[in-house]
């Protein structure tokens, strides 16, 4: 079974139905358009820049989690084009968003390089990407705490120079790493350490 299937199938949101704290402020500062939302999950997200007038599209690999998206859109009165699909075989036109955002979206260490560029292509030139994720740090704040967010693998976990890499056609507006508390749902409570990125496409 899918893990993430497992990870969803309660009646309760495991990260919460509030929008990533990152996301919405940046959204606030960035004019409504058309946004994508890889591995969203839940649809926390997708919901919330919907109900700010986005024309949303997003995708997963978890029926549990589109179902659950899909519901939280219509008790929330939106619409979502919400998707079964992975990062492989993912297809939208070039240049297609105003703005792609990740929201805790970590791979293995394999394919990040190629799923960030893959679908920063789908951006449009002076498009935004916002990312927030772990950051390496966070595995050693895993380790000293005791409790387990992210992957635990240290290699799934960003650094500020992977996300350069990465992200080489975008100008940099914001890019950070953060030590903060986190309170998202179940599953994102606490101590944890972050890289939270804002790039303009050139």
């Amino acid at each position: 079974m899918n893990m993430w299937n497992e990870r969803y199938n309660t009646k309760e949101y495991a990260y919460g139905i509030e929008p990533n704290e990152y996301l919405r402020l940046k959204l606030e500062e960035t004019t409504n358009g058309t946004i994508l939302f890889p591995a969203e999950g839940e649809g926390r997200n997708a919901v919330y820049a919907a109900k700010l007038g986005w024309k949303v599209k997003a995708f997963d690999s978890s029926s549990v989690g589109q179902e659950k998206g899909m519901l939280l859109a219509k008790n929330n009165n939106v619409s979502i084009d919400y998707i079964i699909n992975d990062f492989a075989n993912i297809e939208y036109q070039a240049e297609e968003f105003d703005v792609l955002a990740f929201s805790y979206v970590h791979t293995p260490q394999a394919m990040r390089e190629n799923v960030h560029r893959k679908l920063s292509a789908y951006v449009k030139v002076g498009g935004k990407v916002i990312l927030e994720g772990f950051s390496k740090a966070n595995f050693n704040i895993n380790s000293d705490n005791g409790h387990s967010m992210g992957p635990r693998d240290i290699n799934m976990l960003f650094s500020i120079e992977e996300i350069k890499s990465d992200f080489s056609n975008f100008e940099i507006i914001e890019l950070k790493e953060e030590i903060l508390e986190l309170n998202e749902g179940e599953f994102h409570v606490g101590k944890s350490a972050v890289i939270r990125f804002v790039g303009v496409k050139k």
